[in-house]
């Protein structure tokens, strides 16, 4: 008996502009020199009556003659084609219950001597069936399905009582039970598309084909015959198969057609039951799993079919489980070595075995995985081409994973150099009937690890013990241990072979979600990586790896504490470059939780937090904002900002200290706080959140400039877990939006040495010094600019102008002061500006960075500055202050000015010696300090490098807009080491520029407003 059996070596191939087999408008002629094609629809896609409509329509729509717009695999029908022959194979029907289940629980019932048990679930069957059939059809064609099936289900009775005398159910019997549903969902298929047939015809509805279409129902029983001795699930027996597919086309063809060249016109499709067969002693027998799918893949190559549709209710091959990663995408191409690959590791595709007879036709047979609900849609072919042999970029086509996994290791000195000790190993595992997943060695050969099922784990550890009783006694085998359970995470594509950086780019994922790999193991076809992970982990390193091999977007999970000035705006700001985000960096950055400040118990977070690429997914400014609205509090806070009516987040408590249990999930790898407060009781929080493995993202410098232990907790916290902690980004703490900190790393990282650094720290402290003690020739350097700049240049809004009527000479302290507040310069405690708290906070993380160890602090700093008032200094005693000041400043600016300088509020640290100084310093006119504009601050490197002429950083570092950007572009920064850009470039400029003219726009409304309360005398 031949197994194999003959293909189509000899048949020729029809062409109209193409001649690649599987492509538009390329054929094969089949059986009887037909043009033939295989659809099967699975058990959903006849679940109900409205389903079997649905799956009448798909077939007459491949035909070209039903009412549906022409499909995408089926444009207008060519009369001058040969015309389309389908074999249509057809499932149990599906939906709560599945007809099969309730077959099997019969038997089982029958066995356990249920009789009532056995009636209501032979009940359910036939009502399930006959409220199809009611909906389906007219009176006469009910009656007659109807008496079809009760005749089964009495021939079933009578199974099962022989079953229920035997209380024992033989798999024989389950067998042919389990395949009746396929009978009645086929003859209801074929009766339905049969009628719809002969109305067409008796109505002289003309048919676009010119062609008449029967319709006939075949049990596959009298087609396909299987060897079930030859393997364990049985071999098709291909010649005789053949043989019986040609008669049995030939006897319905006789019966349906008629003779002649009449005939010519007529097209016969058959309507085929699945997962039933016949083995080589007549007997009815089943396909085993997935049976119906295997049924037609057979049937593909019986009639040399042109392709195989596989109609279910799902769009196609998905790159991943949906539910696990939401943003898991259709496949448009798999070649048969991906589609099996990622079947086996439980991808819900095709079973391997589906495909073995498309694969070995000649030429081989296209698949295409279809949506019975959505038959627009093009879905996936499954063929000899993929779409990762032409995006190379995406050289991974899909991921897997294989659940409740156990992972033994047998390990010994004992084994290395060692002939035999792997045939004993796994020949013993094939002796119990263990099946093994995944098998890993290293090339000293100390240690044998493989994968199999958590349930077969128990069995082979004891039988492995035995085997081995005599090494583990000697100690050649020091252990056989097991972990459990886990699972198998596969990256599958034909893509991977040859290139070079798949698996680094596999593995670099799962470690930075922090993703312990227990074992690996990768084939020389280079078609397939998996790596073994506990089971709690398996979802997140699938998002991880999906993510990263650019099949979805990295997912950041953001929470923010600080809805101020500059937290308004860092909100507003990721809803306003999310989607350009997403497109450039493929990164999706979420806002789950937002808290007011340290203060508020509240803390308002997004009702759906795990949405992912759902815009509803993040927390909006307009979306806070109507959430504490609803939530009456003491401490919430008003911003104009447009309603929306989207009802995206809600307010529960916990307030900042919470922030870290709404941000971090196990499920996903990536999240990041944002703090835009100056509050020292949420700089206390940022080494709980890094231990967390919480990335942190702060404008607040008081955890860098608390107290030791303070420091010490954020800087252990840093490195807890090595190149897997999470960072600490506090690029904003010194200059705001000023690359201050990068630019000094920069010059340490190259090799330079820094002496010393010293500048205008204060944007506050710059603007007041300024207003006091202008320098010369303010105007001729701004026109200068204008005119040189082309228009470039916009010069400074709030520097000084006519409105001061002393604005030549300068101006009071306690009026500039009063200008600084009105135009938000300050910190919200004044106090904390003037008595160089805010300064000499940037000084201590300045030092740090340039690893000068502190040990006092910032009081320390403080205390031993040239200040204006006391840290302890009330707002009220200020006030009584102003005066004195007022004068005591005019004094040393009128110094100033006699030896041609300017007053100027400079810090600096000293390198050698480690002082950290903080002053009042008279400057020259011409020098950059004295130049250097309000609102503006300037930082001076001296290093090896650069000693005599320093290299200077300097620039606008106030605003809120600036700062958020600047906060957001140190959170790009990280990612892009894991995410790469797909197109443009990060530029952190571009974004801080526009935003900054929009800062400037308001401040110069607020001086308009403040120069006419000085005018009217009511400042």
């Amino acid at each position: 008996m031949n197994q194999e059996g003959s293909d189509r070596n000899d048949v020729p191939l029809q062409t109209q502009t193409q001649t690649q087999p599987g492509d538009p408008g390329a054929y094969f002629l089949g059986l009887d020199s037909k043009r033939w094609e295989v659809h099967k629809f699975g058990g959903t896609s006849v679940a109900s009556a409205d389903c079997f409509l649905k799956a009448a329509a798909i077939v007459e729509d491949q035909l070209g003659i039903g009412v549906l717009p022409p499909s995408h695999s089926n444009p207008n029908p060519n009369p001058n084609d040969t015309p389309k022959h389908l074999a249509v194979v057809v499932s149990a029907m599906g939906g709560k219950p599945k007809v099969t289940d309730l077959l099997l629980n019969s038997v089982s019932a029958a066995a356990d001597g249920d009789e009532t048990q056995v009636e209501a679930l032979l009940g359910r069957i036939q009502e399930k069936h006959d409220t199809c059939i009611d909906s389906l059809f007219p009176q006469n064609t009910q009656q007659k399905l109807k008496d079809q099936i009760q005749s089964d289900i009495s021939d079933l009775r009578d199974i099962l009582k022989t079953v229920s005398l035997m209380k024992w159910q033989a798999s024989r019997i389950r067998e042919l039970v389990s395949g009746f549903g396929e009978l009645w969902s086929s003859q209801i298929l074929a009766s339905l598309l049969s009628d719809q047939a002969q109305k067409r015809h008796s109505t002289g509805t003309p048919s676009p084909d010119k062609f008449t279409h029967h319709f006939t129902y075949v049990d596959a029983r009298r087609i396909i015959t299987i060897d079930e001795d030859a393997i364990q699930d049985g071999a098709v027996c291909w010649d005789i198969s053949q043989a019986k597919v040609n008669e049995v086309y030939a006897q319905e063809g006789a019966r349906l057609l008629p003779k002649g060249e009449d005939c010519l016109n007529h097209c016969l499709h058959m309507v085929i039951t699945g997962y039933v067969a016949s083995n080589t002693q007549g007997v009815a027998t089943t396909l085993q799993r997935d049976g119906s799918d295997y049924s037609a893949a057979i049937m593909g190559r019986l009639l040399k079919s042109n392709n195989i549709t596989i109609w279910t209710d799902v769009d196609g091959v998905l790159s991943a489980d949906p539910r696990r990663v939401p943003e898991a995408h259709v496949i448009p191409e798999v070649s048969y070595n991906e589609a099996m690959e990622l079947a086996y590791f439980g991808a819900k595709v095709i079973h391997p075995k589906t495909m073995q007879p498309a694969i070995m036709a000649h030429p081989q047979i296209p698949i295409y995985i279809r949506n019975t609900f959505n038959s627009s849609f093009h879905g996936t072919r499954i063929y000899t081409s993929s779409t990762t042999h032409t995006d190379r970029d995406k050289c991974v086509c899909g991921f897997s994973s294989i659940e409740n996994v156990a992972l033994v290791n047998v390990e010994g000195s004992g084994m290395m150099g060692v002939q035999g000790i792997a045939r004993r190993l796994f020949g013993t595992l094939e002796s119990i009937g263990i099946n093994v997943i995944l098998i890993s060695q290293a090339s000293s050969e100390h240690s044998i690890t493989f994968a199999t099922t958590a349930n077969e784990a128990p069995k082979a550890i004891e039988c492995l013990e035995e085997e081995f009783k005599r090494e583990l006694t000697l100690k050649r085998i020091s252990s056989i241990d097991v972990q459990m359970p886990c699972a198998i995470i596969a990256a599958v594509g034909d893509g991977m072979w040859n290139t070079s950086g798949v698996a680094g780019r596999f593995f670099s994922a799962l470690g930075d979600a922090k993703i312990n790999i227990l074992a690996i193991s990768q084939g020389c076809s280079e078609r397939n990586i998996s790596a073994v992970v506990f089971e709690n982990e398996s979802t997140r390193a699938l998002r991880a790896i999906h993510a990263a091999f650019r099949l979805s977007h990295t997912v950041v999970r953001v929470g923010i504490v600080g809805v101020n000035d500059i937290g308004e705006s860092l909100l507003k700001l990721l809803e306003g470059e999310r989607n350009k985000l997403r497109q450039t960096f493929e990164l999706d950055l979420q806002v789950c939780a937002v808290a007011l400040d340290g203060r508020s118990s509240d803390l308002v977070i997004s009702k759906s937090p795990v949405t992912f690429g759902v815009a509803g997914g993040s927390v909006t400014s307009a979306a806070y904002h109507k959430a504490m609205k609803s939530n009456p509090s003491k401490h919430c806070v008003s911003f104009t900002s447009e309603d929306d009516n989207r009802d995206i987040a809600n307010v529960v408590q916990g307030g900042a200290s919470a922030l870290c249990q709404h941000v971090l999930i196990e499920d996903n790898a990536h999240s990041v706080i944002f703090d835009c407060t100056a509050e020292e009781e949420v700089g206390k929080m940022h080494a709980t959140w890094l231990s967390s493995g919480v990335n942190v993202v702060t404008a607040n410098s008081t955890g860098l400039s608390g107290p030791l232990e303070l420091r010490k907790a954020i800087s252990d916290a840093e490195l807890r877990q090595g190149k897997l902690s999470a960072s600490y980004l506090h690029e904003v703490t010194v200059g705001g939006a000023l690359p201050v900190l990068s630019t000094l790393r920069d010059l340490l990282n190259s090799g330079d040495k820094i002496r010393r650094v010293d500048g205008i720290f204060s944007v506050a402290m710059s603007y007041l010094m300024w207003n006091m003690s202008p320098p010369e020739s303010v105007t001729e350097n701004t026109n200068f600019d204008e005119a040189y700049t082309h228009g470039a240049f916009r010069g400074d809004l709030i520097m000084p102008t006519s409105q001061h009527p002393n604005a030549e000479e300068g101006i009071s302290f306690s009026t500039a002061v009063a200008e600084a507040i009105a135009l938000d310069l300050m910190e919200e405690d004044v106090v904390t500006d003037l008595s160089n708290e805010y300064t000499a906070r940037i000084l201590m993380v300045l030092a740090k960075e340039l690893g000068i160890k502190i040990d006092g602090n910032v009081h320390t700093i403080q205390d031993a500055s040239d200040k204006l008032v006391d840290s302890g200094t009330k707002v009220e005693d200020f006030k009584k202050l102003s005066a004195d000041l007022d004068e005591q400043l005019k004094d040393r600016i009128a110094k100033a000015n006699l030896k041609g300088c300017v007053l100027r509020h400079l810090g600096s640290v000293d390198v050698k010696t480690g002082a950290i100084e903080i002053k009042f310093v008279e400057v020259p006119h011409n020098h950059v300090f004295a130049i250097t504009p309000p609102t503006c601050a300037i930082v001076r490197f001296f290093t090896e490098r650069h000693m005599v002429y320093p290299l200077i950083v300097q620039g606008p570092a106030a605003g809120a807009d600036s700062t958020a950007s600047a906060l957001l572009a140190e959170l790009l920064n990280l990612m892009r080491s894991k995410v790469g850009p797909r197109n443009g470039a990060l530029v952190r400029a571009n974004s801080s520029a526009k935003l900054t003219r929009s800062s400037h726009h308001v401040a110069m409304k607020a001086l308009n407003k403040f120069a006419l309360s000085y005018e009217q005398g009511t400042v």
